[in-house]
């Protein structure tokens, strides 16, 4: 009776003020905008906030579900901060509360990939990680049917420990945006490796798209990831709603191959459903996959893949993509090393985009159009503004030309400011150009702000022939 007695006296669940587990000790809030807080509470009860950087206490009073909701006074970054509730006899007090930015990262394995698995850029720095402007908010792999409005998760300081299990993405981000503004950033890592995009879009979306709901019935099943729709959205994205963002990274596609042909109709769907559940068209910024050997064997649906993606990128407000094709190793490993140089080219958009700083054009070329000339091609590109093509003339790798009959010859380019002019002895009637179209080719082809120039064709070919 006594132990009994003692259960009930300490046991925190009859406290009825409650926070989601993410407001907590070592939380960001993000900077100089309108941020919510909330919870939950004896129905009907008052609760009241008071956060230490303003005078007022902010009180509301929870609804019949219990549940309360109120905006936060707009923070500056700087000092560390301390934000008490109170509802009745319960008292919560959040402890080291700063003001930053805030970014939300997700995928698969690319965006988890951590110290952990073996990458020796982040092994490398490991030991010397100690940085209280960096915070990390670390989401546990959980799938769920329904939509949840909690985690299992709390804010951790950047240290070796806490860096050792985040993703190497992330932490290289955040290190770069804190470094560059001089302001603390807020870092949340919800990825799980092997997924596919179905799983972070909300389930009823794809179940009641015919063309998507077939397309997610082609992914394989495995027992160490979520498979249907809306499973990772529901208990890893879903409960973060309304919690203030600066923006997404985005780095998945790798298990959507198999269904390439619905990838910028899911994706961009998926991005819209974010957008509004937030109620806020934040920036998203995605990396393309890399190439890797797939092994598909009639079509290179990793090609069509990274095609959807810039097709998505092109065809969406506030969205970027940053490429990875000219930073593998080896093309037998679907897992490229070289996290730091994706998140540079990441914090390199996020710098231009959000934050206004005058860097040079960080944005890969894009294909745009081509146009026939006589025995050649020529073609132009988006995100040329200030650039040009650092191959002059000559043969460049993966560069194919091909005419009416759709075999495809090695080609020669020479490059006239933002466009190529694309030809071949071997096609005297040209029709169309490829360049890297395949899962493995990687991208030789720069232009002068040291980016690649992603894949592309011209034509609409399903088959690939070519000639070297």
């Amino acid at each position: 009776m006594l132990f009994i007695s003692l259960g009930f006296f300490f046991n925190p669940v009859y406290a009825q003020l409650r926070l989601p587990s993410f407001f907590s000790d070592h939380m960001i809030l993000q900077r100089d905008t309108v941020t919510s807080i909330w919870g939950w509470a004896r129905a009907g009860a008052e609760v009241v906030v008071i956060p230490d950087w303003t005078t007022d206490s902010l009180k509301v009073t929870t609804d019949g579900n219990a549940k309360w909701q109120l905006k936060l006074p707009v923070g500056k970054a700087g000092k560390p901060h301390r934000i008490k509730i109170i509802s009745k006899k319960d008292t919560v007090i959040l402890n080291d509360v700063i003001f930053g930015e805030l970014w939300l990262c997700s995928g698969q394995s690319n965006m988890q990939w951590n110290a952990l698995n073996d990458l020796k850029e982040m092994k490398d720095v490991l030991p010397g990680i100690r940085n209280s402007n960096i915070r990390f908010l670390n989401v546990s792999n959980i799938a769920s049917a329904y939509p949840q409005d909690d985690l299992v998760n709390s804010w951790q300081l950047c240290d070796s420990t806490s860096a050792s299990t985040f993703s190497a993405i992330g932490y290289f981000f955040a290190e770069e945006i804190s470094k560059r503004l001089n302001v603390p950033v807020g870092i949340i890592n919800a990825s799980w490796g092997g997924t596919c995009a179905e799983v972070w879009t909300p389930g009823e979306l794809v179940m009641n798209d015919e063309l998507l709901l077939k397309a997610s019935q082609l992914k394989k099943v495995a027992p160490r990831k979520p498979n249907l729709p809306g499973y990772a959205w529901n208990s890893m994205v879903h409960p973060l709603v309304g919690y203030t963002i600066a923006g997404v990274l985005w780095y998945q596609g790798e298990d959507n191959v198999a269904s390439y042909d619905s990838y910028e109709r899911l994706f961009a769907m998926m991005i819209k459903s974010w957008r509004k559940s937030w109620n806020d068209e934040f920036p998203f910024y995605f990396a393309q996959i890399a190439p890797y050997t797939y092994k598909n064997k009639e079509l290179p649906k990793a090609a069509y893949l990274r095609e959807q993606q810039t097709f998505t990128a092109l065809h969406n407000e506030r969205v970027k993509m940053v490429l990875t094709s000219d930073l593998v190793s080896d093309i037998k490993n679907i897992h490229p090393t070289r996290k730091r140089e994706v998140a540079k080219r990441f914090a390199n958009v996020a710098l231009h985009e959000n934050y206004k700083i005058n860097l040079q054009n960080p944005y890969s070329a894009l294909y745009k159009a081509a146009q026939v000339k006589g025995d050649k091609i020529e073609v132009s590109f988006f995100n040329m503004e200030g650039n040009t093509f650092d191959n002059k003339s000559g043969e460049i790798e993966g560069l194919f030309i091909a005419g009416e009959d759709q075999v495809f010859h090695q080609a020669k380019a020479k490059s006239m400011r933002a466009r190529l002019l694309v030809y071949s002895d071997q096609v005297k009637k040209p029709v169309a150009v490829r360049y890297a179209f395949s899962e493995t080719d990687e991208t030789r082809l720069h232009t002068t702000n040291g980016l690649p120039v992603s894949l592309f064709r011209t034509d609409n070919w399903l088959q690939f022939t070519k000639k070297e």
